[in-house]
This record gives structure tokens, sequence and C-alpha cells, in this order.
């Protein structure tokens, strides 16, 4: 009770010939004669501990500590010692601890539904040698012992890196954070995609977007306002950037003269990101790139700008055939990031000026041109990670766009009346929390970056 439990990841050179205290999982362990070789974890470090037969451990001792479950938690008294080689599989090489006493404070069941080595190991060199990895779906089912990889600690201590950031640069900003409904009366997009849930003697709906309490928020005033929490969306899609629900980091601002000054604040957000994920969280992205290889994320400052005429333009010169007015489909858009890190060598880009006929009826058609929309999508490693434009805050106009598009005005009228006593033009934006860091990464799958995950097919664990 009155030593202080000491972290893995500090036991350094610097600690050498200290007595300690370390708490942790035992990742293996193996023995040899009258020692045994623990390798004890915490998170995404490691050290290697031994107990030898001497003054503070027995036989059975070593025995004892041999027969200890892979995964359980043990409490080890030791002194730390420097290594005298390096000591490889450990990412505390230089030093080791030599264990005076070891206490099981959880023991775990000897069968595991997978093995972590296997669940760390790069998939082609499991290919190459013929050694077992682990499958998307045994991962999943068995995501409790899976979030224990080095990986997996990684990719959601990046996350929470990413929330905190989003939150601090919008903060500094000025930005206020509000909490919307996730339960609501109407379609918030006018669409089908909708979860419907019993709500007492009516039905009611899960949010696809804070987007309409965003805008509200703007009537009343806060000027610019984010929040970060979970977005729903009944959409059947089996992809590989598809979720049912996931993360939403949405920011709206009202603006004085143009909606690009939205787009500047919302993209040097992003980039100020980038950054801080640079400065701050090199361990974990190494630890990631050991299992899955990929160049690191590059990015410009200000922030790459194209219109989407142009983007039509280098996709038609690739050889591709599609109309001015057409959307980008999901191989479109990633030729188009493909050309675009060749042209301008950036992963990161805006795509500006969309045509009207592909975006919401809430869009704002630009003035110069009744054919294109004030819109815009921001784009990591040629996927989508944010749709925004600038909102029609006109309550008349807007109706005539909801006529355009066939939506039933009865459906949206609380939208519709959130304008009506005097909105300042706004835009703004969601971005998806499990994209950009699957695509920081370079990544294969979101549901990687998922926690625990929900799509058509899986609703647990």
């Amino acid at each position: 009770p009155d030593r202080v439990l000491v972290r893995i990841k500090d036991l350094t050179v610097e600690k050498a010939d200290e007595e300690v205290w370390v708490r942790g999982r035992v990742h293996t362990s193996r023995a040899k004669g009258k020692q045994c070789f623990l390798v004890l974890r915490q998170q995404q470090f490691n050290i290697q501990a031994l107990v030898a037969v001497g003054q503070h451990a027995s036989k059975q001792m070593v025995k004892f500590a041999a027969n200890i479950t892979k995964e359980s938690i043990v409490d080890i008294e030791g002194v730390v010692r420097k290594a005298y080689q390096k000591i490889g599989g450990c990412t505390q090489q230089d030093v080791e601890l030599h264990v005076q006493r070891i206490y099981v404070i959880s023991s775990a069941e000897p069968r595991l539904p997978l093995q972590l080595d296997d669940a760390v190991r790069p998939e082609v060199e499991g290919e190459e040698d013929g050694r077992a990895t682990v499958n998307q779906d045994t991962r999943l089912d068995n995501r409790i012992i899976d979030l224990r990889t080095s990986t997996s600690q990684a990719i959601f201590c990046l996350q929470s890196g990413i929330c905190q950031l989003f939150r601090e640069t919008l903060i500094r900003k000025g930005f206020v954070e509000i909490q919307t409904p996730k339960i609501i009366s109407a379609a918030s997009e006018g669409g089908a995609n909708v979860f419907t849930v019993s709500y007492f003697k009516t039905s009611a709906y899960l949010a696809q977007s804070p987007q309409l309490y965003k805008q509200m928020c703007i009537c009343a005033d806060f000027e610019k306002v984010f929040c970060v929490g979970p977005v729903f969306r009944a959409e059947d899609s089996n992809t590989h950037r598809h979720l049912t629900e996931f993360v939403g980091l949405d920011i709206e601002m009202a603006f004085n003269y143009h909606y690009h000054e939205v787009v500047d604040e919302i993209a040097d957000t992003l980039v100020q990101i980038f950054k801080g994920l640079q400065e701050r969280f090199q361990t974990e992205i190494q630890t990631v790139s050991k299992q899955f290889p990929c160049e690191p994320f590059k990015f410009l400052e200000p922030t790459l700008r194209l219109e989407y005429r142009e983007g039509v333009a280098m996709l038609r010169e690739a050889g591709v055939e599609m109309g001015d007015e057409e959307d980008l489909s999901t191989p479109n858009e990633k030729l188009l990031g493909r050309l675009v890190k060749e042209k301008y060598d950036t992963d990161f880009y805006i795509l500006d000026k969309y045509p009207l006929a592909v975006r919401p009826f809430y869009t704002m058609p630009d003035p110069a041109n009744p054919k294109t929309s004030n819109s815009y999508d921001m784009f990591m490693r040629g996927e989508e990670i944010l749709s925004g434009a600038q909102r029609i805050h006109d309550p008349q106009l807007l109706t005539e766009r909801a006529k355009h598009h066939g939506i039933d005005l009865e459906k949206i009228k609380a939208y519709i009346d959130s304008f009506r006593f005097g909105a300042p033009p706004h835009a703004g934006g969601g971005i998806g929390l499990e994209r950009v860091t699957m695509l920081y990464l370079g990544l294969h799958n979101v549901r990687q970056t998922s926690m625990f995950p929900r799509d058509p097919k899986r609703l647990t664990p």
C-alpha cells in the first residue's frame, strides 16, 4: 500500500537499479531451466520480466510464474536492471524487470478466442510464412481481446486526440460546443434512410445529423457552434467506409461576406488537427504503421481548393467520361485523389462549387451560376470526409427548393419555420470521426476505427 504503481512506458535506463511496483497483463511466459521470462504489457508498451531462482525467488515461484495464463493481470515487485543487449519484441528494449514478488490480481481463462501476437501480425507477413492472422469478423466478435492489441490501443488513443484537437482548435477560434437531440420528430435530412423508434404513443426518429439544431443555434445568435456526438444512418451500405452509427464532428458558423469564410475555418481546423497529430502522436502513428504500413499523411497550408469543374476536367484528361452535372462515384473520387496527389503532392483538398442538382434541397444556389451551388466536400486520400454547404436561410427560397425536390413541406415545417424570425447567412458541415482516423492512418476499413462498430449486419457486441 505504500508503493506507487509505475507505468511500463516510464521504465527506462534512468530508473535502473530502482525498486518498483508494476501492474500489467502477462503477454507471454517462457520457462527456461531455473528461470522464467514474462513479457508484461500495458496498452502499447511492454517489458521483459525475469523470475530467477535466487535470494528472492524459489523454484516453486519460478514454476508458479510459468503457469500464469496469458492475459492475466499481475502485480510485480522488482528491480529495474539495464539489459546486456537490446530486448527484441519489447517496447522497453534497454531495461528488464528482475522480479522479487509476483501477485495474480485477475486470472484469465487458459483458452483465448484469439492470440494477440496473431492479431498484430501484418497480413502479408502472415501469408508469407504460413503463420496465422486474425480476420475482421473474429476480431469484432471478440472485440474486448482485439482492443488490447498495441495497434488498437494506438488507433483509439489517436482518435481521442482528434476529438481533443477538434475541441481545442474550435474553442480557440471562439466556437461554442452544443449538445443536440438524437431523438427527433422528423427525418432531419428529409430522406427515407432513418431509424424509426417507438416514442410513447407515436413514432420518432434517430437523428441523421445535428444540422437543424446547429442552424437553430445560429438563428439564436450563437454565431459559431460545434458538436461531437452520434449520428445514425439507416443505409444498407456494406462498404469499407459506411456505418449505421458513427461519431459526427459538426460545425456551423455565421459569416459576414462570403461562405468561403466558413470553408477556410473548417479547413484550417482540420489542418490544426493534422499538425497536432504529427506533434503529439508519433508513437501511435509508428505503432499502427508496423502492422499497416502507409505513407505519412501530406497536406498543404493553406489547403488546396479546386472547383468541381476543375476536378471533372482532371478526370476527363485521365479518360473518365462524365457529365458536368454528374456526381462523383466512389471510384472517381479515389482516382481524383490520386491525380491531385500526383499534381499537387497533398492528401487533403477541398472540392468547391458542386452542381446544384446533386446537392440537398437546403443548399444555397450559386448566385453567379444557377447550375452550381455554394457547396463543398473535403477529401483525405481520395475519400470524402466532410460534406458541407452554405444553407438557404430565406424561408421562401427554402420552400421553393423543397418543392423542387418533391419533399413533403409538412414534414419539414419546423425546419423552414426556424428561419422566419431573421436568420444570418451561415454555412457548415459534418465530419465523420472514424473516417478521418482511418484515412489519416491509411487503414483499409472504417470498422478498424470504430470501437464497437454498427453496420447492417452487426449489432453486437
